[in-house]
């Protein structure tokens, strides 16, 4: 009879192990970001969550490389910072082994904006810098440089979204990477109108209906933003940022500044705001000049 021997325990798993870690990586931001708990081990779904921030990271990564060299090194502006998730796996991920280049988290809520702040102190961040600002006040804060390379502006609700394209503008930003979220300011001025454009154009059917005021408002608004920034000499790119749960709205807009103005572009945003009876924008929120 043969004997067999008793299964030897299984040994606990590094949690570095079980995730997909780069050379480096900070585990204790990974900690405090609730990615692992204090002991080191996975929370439920912190494997999905990370896969979340790798993607949108790839993107971001991508456009920092492209950058060219500079003595000062790159910058990057995060709009709605929130807690700063994304901008410490950012800094984590790769300002950090740079050694250069810094990254400024801009937040309406202080205490979001003390709390970040001690978390980049006790990981020796030193290169963040957190703004208790709207975005549109950081546009005109000496806290900021003139130029700003990167420009990010993740589920900014409503018109925080413009207010970091004008934001981006002003800053000759190289690469805009948005996410917008809540797009309401062209539902309702679609909804004030809607009376009379039932009457001017059969198209108003695509708003009638408060549903549909809501979802062409959403759909228009990032269409318009998408037409001004090519107008403005940017290259644009819509994509969708897969597997993000925090929000149902998850279209990634790319900007890449080429110095090229498109003409094209600039006619067809005052057409659709002309049918759609939104002139009063072009001379504020998309107006491209002459």
């Amino acid at each position: 009879m043969s004997k067999h021997k008793p299964a030897a325990a299984a040994k606990p798993q590094d949690p570095s192990s079980q995730l997909d870690l780069r050379p480096g990586q900070s585990i204790e931001l990974l900690k405090e970001l609730h990615i692992l708990t204090r002991d080191g081990k996975l929370n439920q779904d912190s494997r999905r969550k990370l896969k979340q921030v790798y993607h949108l990271f790839h993107f971001i990564e991508k456009l920092l490389k492209e950058l060219p060299a500079s003595e000062q090194g790159p910058t990057l502006a995060d709009h709605g910072a929130g807690k700063s998730y994304l901008g410490f796996i950012i800094y984590d991920l790769f300002f950090k082994a740079l050694g250069q280049g810094s990254i400024y988290g801009i937040e309406t809520r202080s205490e979001l904006v003390d709390s970040s702040k001690a978390l980049a102190q006790r990981l020796g961040f030193e290169r963040m810098k957190f703004l208790n600002l709207s975005v549109a006040e950081s546009a005109h804060s000496d806290a900021l440089p003139d130029q700003i390379d990167v420009v990010t502006a993740l589920h900014a609700c409503d018109t925080a979204t413009d207010d970091a394209i004008a934001f981006g503008l002003q800053k000759k930003a190289k690469y805009m990477v948005l996410v917008p979220c809540c797009q309401a300011e062209l539902a309702r001025a679609l909804n004030k109108n809607k009376a009379l454009n039932l009457q001017r154009t059969p198209l108003a059917e695509l708003w009638r209906h408060p549903l549909h005021t809501r979802e062409m408002g959403s759909q228009l608004t990032n269409v318009l933003r998408c037409l001004y920034l090519e107008a403005m000499g940017y290259q644009v790119t819509v994509t969708e940022l897969v597997g993000w749960e925090h929000s149902m709205k998850n279209e990634l807009i790319l900007a890449k500044y080429t110095g090229q103005k498109k003409r094209s572009a600039a006619e067809r945003l005052t057409a659709l705001l002309e049918e759609f009876g939104l002139q009063e924008l072009a001379d504020t929120r998309f107006k491209v000049g002459t």
